[in-house]
């Protein structure tokens, strides 16, 4: 089978033969249909000591079957998070970290749809909205944005904020159901007037939570963007600094979010998300946008979409 890896740390991405791996107790093997490309994914290139595997978001037909699996059989359709080699023809999947994918679907339809999905309706979940709020959202046109600004509408925001690296990103932005767009230089402004999408001038009015998959310099500013007693979720791998006056001054709360500790300490929680993100799929409540299919020997080019932040939605591999 073909895989992409990498030689060293900053290293060009290169196909290479592999052996089909074998599953293991409790483990499927899956030929894999579509791959999903995330941020972490490819900081792991840059950033990592070492070359590891690239793992992630993996959809498609299950082949064998590990000891011990007794949910899914060869044929079954599946998608889910794979912590070994993912950019692969087959890919290794544990059992519990995946969930079918219903008729209708495709296998790029999962794997835009259920692991970023989980992560921003786990964010939304910890911000914990009432119906009438207002919500931010940073990086609105990434894979977990788009969902976020979709998700934030299903818990019944009035109004919907996202904010973008680029203003040329509003117009796809609004299409997912957002009322305003706002540059990130401007989330430090809110109660300045609400200025035309992608204005650089004034700011916008304050919310009741946000949402910020950015983190880094994006993160800092963020409070000022909550009304008085708001919440903001983080979940980016982006790192970033808050002065605690900030949140002292109006009251503000900042809660941390990892979907991975749902998955091991609340698997039924993490089963019910899975469950009502297809439901709304289904509804067609939801819609996850695909920035674009990428062949697998194309890896490289998929990476520097992710890091020129340029994708409007998800960016998916096809082996």
């Amino acid at each position: 089978m073909r895989r992409v890896r990498y030689g060293h740390t900053g290293g060009p991405l290169f196909l290479e033969e592999a052996l089909v791996p074998e599953p293991g107790p409790g483990e499927l093997l899956v030929r894999c249909e579509a791959i999903g490309v995330t941020l972490p994914v490819v900081r792991k290139v840059t950033e990592a000591a070492e070359p590891v595997p690239l793992g992630g978001e993996i959809a498609g037909k299950v082949t064998t079957s590990g000891a011990g699996v007794t949910g899914f059989r060869p044929g079954d359709r599946v998608t889910g998070l794979c912590f070994g080699h993912g950019y692969a023809d087959f890919a290794v999947l544990q059992e519990g970290m995946d969930s079918p994918v219903p008729d209708g679907a495709s296998a790029v339809d999962a794997v835009a749809l259920v692991r970023s999905g989980l992560v921003a309706l786990g964010a939304l979940s910890a911000a914990r909205p009432t119906p009438g709020e207002t919500a931010l959202i940073t990086g609105a046109a990434s894979g977990v944005g788009q969902l976020a600004v979709q998700l934030a509408r299903t818990r019944g925001a009035s109004r919907v904020v996202g904010a973008v690296s680029d203003p040329a990103k509003a117009d796809f932005v609004r299409g997912l159901g957002a009322d305003e767009v706002v540059p990130y230089d401007r989330l430090g402004r809110p109660g300045h007037g609400r200025p035309a999408e992608g204005s650089p001038e004034g700011g916008f009015a304050s919310v009741d939570y946000v949402l910020d998959a950015v983190g880094g310099a994006s993160l800092t500013p963020a409070p000022a963007a909550l009304a008085p007693g708001g919440r903001l979720v983080a979940y980016s791998s982006g790192g970033g600094t808050i002065d605690a006056y900030d949140l002292l001054v109006g009251g503000t709360t900042v809660t941390g979010f990892q979907l991975r500790r749902i998955a091991r300490e609340q698997p039924e929680l993490y089963e019910r998300w899975r469950r009502e993100l297809w439901r709304l799929f289904t509804e067609g409540a939801v819609r996850p946008v695909v920035h674009g299919e990428f062949a697998l020997a194309d890896a490289a080019g998929a990476h520097r979409v992710i890091e020129s932040r340029t994708n409007l939605g998800k960016v998916v591999l096809i082996p």
